[in-house]
């Protein structure tokens, strides 16, 4: 997983320069990541699930086996995570 804090002082990390492993060229600048970047494993796997079941909690409550609450709430707390990195 793309590091996004710093290990010293956990600052968020910003992505300095890209380059092509095929030709070579690298652009360089000071970019902020990608806000989904910024979240858990885990939290970007149940994203990719999500999207994966065009956004029905009831089929992700089925394939995680959880019930349809539990799945509703770990959204809410993605929703509300995104919001923070928003602001």
């Amino acid at each position: 997983m793309l590091p996004c804090y710093c290990p010293s002082c956990k600052a968020q990390l910003k992505v300095k320069s890209l380059k092509c492993e095929n030709c070579e060229t690298e652009v360089i600048g000071n970019y902020e990541l990608p806000i989904l970047a910024l979240l858990s494993t885990e939290e970007q796997d149940f994203i990719l699930k999500f999207v994966k079941h065009s956004g029905s909690l009831k089929e992700m409550a089925n394939q995680l086996k959880l019930s349809y609450p539990t799945v509703r709430n770990l959204l809410d707390e993605i929703i509300e995570k995104i919001r923070s990195y928003e602001k």
